[in-house]
């Protein structure tokens, strides 16, 4: 006979401006939801791209959101209703003890640390949305936790696209990569990492430098490989038809991605954090996660220098 798979229990914690991931995962995850309720959630493309898809590809098997908590407590109540939730908290840490693990669903680095450090301490798994840092201090302690054994889990949603991942270290029919370009909308510390993270597992690890030219709304992102690949991320505030691009130039051709299924994005990333639940082990090396951050904080740090390049060697941590 078949053993039942262990359903974990989550809470989900935090909403800031311009994010409604609390809804759109907490539906994916559970896999029922109010439409009158999301539809009113004041972020129409969740209803969307929720009611685009039948009923059975809801849901993700040996895991529940059962608590929740906002920054404002009127955003937890209207989530439980949207969701079907009935534990809403008066504090984020009132679930220690009554879940198995947290999300943390905001997209500000620079907070990320203090948000998680309760739940770490508590012996919790933790899943961070992107980008998990934009600096150096926090990007050291969060690194010092996993060499701690502290189960940590971030990434952009754009690492799992299906418009993508089947070009992950595979770009054979276009020769040896020598260009790619990954424009994105809003801001390089928030949106900069969803194009950082969408090329990576397309290119591998390897990137050796960073030069920003542009501004804190117009930025010019230049990557540098070590396998001879310039990657350029034009990043701009208004510049919302970018998202989800990506042009890839090699010897012998050319690849022109697109990422345009949201739900089975997000499904496919938080599918990844239930199976690290389950089984311990990790999607993708942490050394990945810590590269990645370094490129976001280099991108920052270079353009507060007027466009200095930024050796990613020079971003703490040294690893």
């Amino acid at each position: 006979m078949t053993q039942k798979k262990k359903e974990f229990k989550l809470a989900m914690l935090g909403m800031v401006e311009g994010n409604a991931h609390p809804y759109s995962w907490s539906a994916i995850i559970n896999g029922d939801y109010d439409k009158k309720e999301m539809e009113n959630c004041g972020y129409a493309g969740i209803s969307v791209y929720l009611g685009q898809q039948p009923a059975e590809k809801l849901g993700i098997d040996g895991a529940r959101v059962t608590h929740v908590w906002t920054d404002d407590p009127a955003d937890a109540e209207q989530i439980a209703k949207a969701v079907y939730l009935d534990n809403v908290m008066e504090k984020d840490t009132d679930c220690i003890g009554e879940v198995d693990a947290v999300v943390i669903s905001t997209d500000k680095g620079f907070e990320h640390v203090d948000r998680a450090r309760p739940f770490v301490e508590a012996g919790l798994p933790v899943f961070i949305d992107k980008p998990m840092v934009d600096n150096e201090e926090d990007l050291t302690t969060f690194n010092n936790w996993v060499k701690e054994g502290r189960q940590i889990l971030s990434s952009s949603a754009m690492r799992y696209s299906k418009g993508i991942t089947p070009y992950h270290q595979n770009t054979y029919e276009i020769g040896e990569v020598r260009f790619a370009c990954v424009p994105m909308a809003k801001k390089w510390e928030t949106y900069g990492i969803h194009a950082a993270e969408a090329i990576y597992p397309i290119l591998g690890p390897g990137f050796v430098s960073v030069r920003n030219t542009g501004t804190y709304e117009r930025n010019v992102v230049h990557l540098k490989h070590e396998d001879g690949i310039d990657v350029v991320i034009p990043t701009t505030k208004d510049m919302f038809g970018a998202f989800g691009n990506i042009m890839i130039c090699g010897t012998q051709g050319t690849l022109n991605l697109q990422s345009r299924d949201t739900f089975n994005t997000f499904k496919a990333q938080l599918q990844s954090f239930v199976d690290f639940l389950h089984t311990g082990e990790r999607p993708f090396p942490w050394s990945e996660t810590v590269e990645l951050m370094r490129i976001i904080i280099a991108g920052i740090k270079s353009r507060e220098q007027d466009g200095k390049e930024i050796f990613l060697k020079d971003v703490a941590p040294k690893v």
